[in-house]
C-alpha cells in the first residue's frame, strides 16, 4: 500500500494512493485514513484526486539517521575507503521536505550535490532490535534525496551543516508499505538526465545490519527514518536544475533548486 500525507484546504491527513500513473499525470486518488497509519488503521472511504491536494513530507520525523559510504563505487569516487562500521549522522527535522518543494541553494555553498538514497520509515518504537525482528519494526519505504554542499563537508570536516542545512533531505512521495527492498533499482536525473544508477544489492550494509546497528545505541520512533547511503554518480546541482530520484516499486520524487531568498 502507498500512503501518503497531505494537505487540503488547510487540513492535513493521511491517504492510502490508488490508481496507477505518475503525480502528474491526474489518475490517482487518495482514499483518507482515520487518524494515523501507523499499526492497524481504517479507510474512511472518502476519496480525493490527488491533483488536487499538496503533498506533504510522507513522515515528519523525530530524527533522520543517514548512512554515509554504503556503496563501494561512492566511496571509491569521493576518494574514501569503505569503512570498518557504518557511519551514521543526523539530518535534521528543518531539512525535510516533500515531493514538488523547493531545495534552497544554500548560502555558505558553492558545490551543492544530488545523493539519491532509499529511505526507511520505521512503524513502533525500537530499541536494540534483533535480527530477526527487523521487518517489524518498519512501516515501509520511500525515496530520499541526501543534499549535499559538498565544499563545506571537505572544509568543515563535521558533516552537520554540509548535510543539515534546511531544505536538505526531500522525501517523497509516498510511503511503500508492501515492498521486498533488497535488489531495487534506484537512480537519480537531473533536467531529465541520468546521473546516477544503482541496485539496492549493491549496499555494503543491508537494511538489517543498519537497523540493528542504529538501535544499539539509541530508540527509533514510529516516523523516524533511515537513509541507507547513495551509489555512485553524485554530482552537481545548479538554481534551476530539477532533480528526480525514481526506485523501482515506490515512484519518483521531483524537487527544483532555487536561490535561497
Amino acid at each position: 500500500m502507498r500512503i501518503a500525507r497531505f494537505s487540503i484546504d488547510g487540513n492535513v491527513a493521511f491517504g492510502a494512493v490508488e490508481g496507477e500513473g505518475t503525480v502528474e499525470s491526474g489518475a490517482l486518488v487518495l482514499d483518507i485514513i482515520k487518524g494515523i497509519p501507523y499499526g492497524d488503521f481504517e479507510l474512511s472511504g472518502t476519496k480525493v484526486p490527488l491533483s488536487k491536494v499538496r503533498l506533504l513530507p510522507p513522515v515528519l520525523p523525530n530524527k533522520v539517521v543517514a548512512i554515509g559510504r554504503n556503496y563501494a563505487e561512492h566511496a571509491a569516487e569521493l576518494g574514501n575507503e569503505v569503512p570498518e562500521v557504518p557511519v551514521a549522522f543526523f539530518k535534521p527535522t528543518t531539512s525535510v521536505i516533500g515531493s514538488g518543494d523547493a531545495i534552497e541553494y544554500p548560502s555558505f555553498s558553492e558545490e551543492l550535490h544530488h545523493e539519491a538514497e532509499l529511505a526507511v520509515v520505521i512503524g513502533r518504537m525500537c530499541r536494540e532490535v534483533p535480527r530477526q525482528r527487523v521487518k517489524d519494526v518498519i512501516f515501509g519505504y520511500t525515496c530520499a534525496n541526501d543534499v549535499t554542499a559538498r565544499d563545506a563537508q571537505k572544509r568543515e570536516k563535521q558533516w552537520a551543516r554540509a548535510k543539515g542545512f534546511d531544505t536538505s533531505c526531500p522525501l517523497g512521495p509516498w510511503v511503500e508499505t508492501d515492498l521486498d527492498p533488497s535488489d531495487l533499482t534506484l537512480q537519480c536525473t537531473v533536467n531529465g538526465e541520468q546521473r546516477q544508477l544503482g541496485r539496492t544489492s549493491d549496499m555494503i550494509r543491508s537494511i538489517e545490519d543498519l537497523v540493528v546497528h542504529i538501535t544499539e545505541a539509541m530508540t527509533l520512533l514510529p516516523g523516524d527514518v533511515i537513509l541507507t547511503g547513495t551509489p555512485a554518480g553524485v554530482g552537481p546541482l545548479n538554481v534551476g536544475d530539477e532533480v528526480a530520484v525514481t526506485i523501482e516499486g515506490i515512484g519518483t520524487l521531483t524537487n527544483k533548486v532555487i536561490k535561497r531568498g
